[in-house]
Parts: structure tokens; sequence; C-alpha cells
């Protein structure tokens, strides 16, 4: 592995680990904190709402934390029972995350341009993780690599939206310009670089 390629696996497994502890702190501080100082009381007091996005952040926390663990060549073939228990917990925690992101997408600040974007991610994050699997069961092993070089670029959009979120903030001066332009941003371009790093796998 070349320094370069080094440098940016360092760094992805870096944020993933920060990002995929980051749900955390909603368990620690008051409901003023983060988005949630962004949401109505009454759709705090909801009870459905606060499931779906409790269960969003942990299971998408876990799935970020263990998922770039898989992209490891050398401890995919010397653990390769360890890498099918971690990829039943990614998806099961994938499944789970994204159904959840989802539901609270229809409630998302910013409007139906912000719920589009967040509900439009939910469901790649869903079908790419769901084909990930069913081609690993039929045996299709370059299929599933290839979903899943997916699913874990729309998981990464936790990390990406934090990246975002504040540049836009500083260039609009508005967080409801910027959280609505960030449903977007923070996966789209990602899925543009999982399909160019799969086309150069394939060269």
């Amino acid at each position: 592995m070349s320094l370069s390629k080094k440098i940016l696996w360092i760094l992805m497994a870096a944020f993933a680990i920060a990002i995929g502890f980051y749900p955390a702190i909603y368990f620690l501080a008051d409901r003023n904190f983060g988005l949630l100082s962004s949401k109505s009381n009454e759709l705090l007091s909801n009870v459905f709402w606060n499931i779906g996005f409790y269960t969003h952040i942990i299971f998408g926390g876990i799935a970020l934390l263990i998922g770039w663990v898989q992209f490891g060549s050398k401890f995919r073939n010397q653990n390769l029972k360890l890498h099918k228990v971690i990829g039943i917990v990614y998806m099961m925690s994938v499944l789970c995350s994204s159904i959840a992101g989802i539901g609270i997408g229809f409630f998302a600040t910013g409007g139906i341009v912000a719920s589009s974007g967040f509900i439009s991610l939910g469901l790649i994050w869903f079908f790419t993780t769901l084909m990930a699997y069913l081609k690993i069961k039929r045996k299709q092993i370059k299929l599933h690599q290839k979903f899943m070089i997916y699913s874990y670029a729309a998981c990464f959009a936790a990390v990406t939206l934090r990246i975002w979120l504040p540049l836009l903030i500083m260039a609009f001066g508005n967080f409801i310009t910027a959280y609505t332009i960030v449903a977007w941003l923070c996966w789209i371009p990602n899925l543009i670089v999982a399909h160019l790093i799969i086309r150069r796998i394939e060269l």
C-alpha cells in the first residue's frame, strides 16, 4: 500500500471512529444539543420520532464504527469468520438505522428538499446493503464487494455531513439553508467517489 493510500486509510478510520462514537453525546447532553435544538417541542415529545431518532443514530454509529475494518484485504483474508460476523452486525445495524432514518427523514429540518435528500440516502443505504448481502449469499464475491463499497460510502455520509455543514453555515450564514444543501451534499459525492474506486479496481 502506497503512503498516500495509508494516509487516506488512517483518516477514514479516524473519522469513522470519532463520528461512530458521536451519538453517545446525545445521551450525555441536554435536549438542546446539536440537531435537537432545531426541532420543535412537539416533535421532541413524540415517542415514535424519538424511537426512530435514537435507533438511527445508535445503529448508524455501530455501522460506521465497524464497517471500515471490512475493507482491509489482509484482515479479511486472515480472519474470514470474524469478517462474516462483523458483516452480519454491519448489515443488521444498517437495516435498522436506514429504516429509522427514512422514517425521521420526513420530519427533517429544511422542509421537503432536505427530507427528500435524507430519505433518498436512507433508501440507497438500505438497497446497497441488502444487495451486498444477497450477492454474497449467491457467492458473487465481486458484486458483493462493489455493493459494500457503495453501502459504506452512504454510511460515511455521517462523517461528510459534519465536514460540509459548518462550511456551508459559514458560506451562507444560515443553518436552514446549509442543512437543506447538506442533505444532498453529504452523500452524492461519496457515491461518486465509490464509483470511481470501483472503476479503478476493475481496470
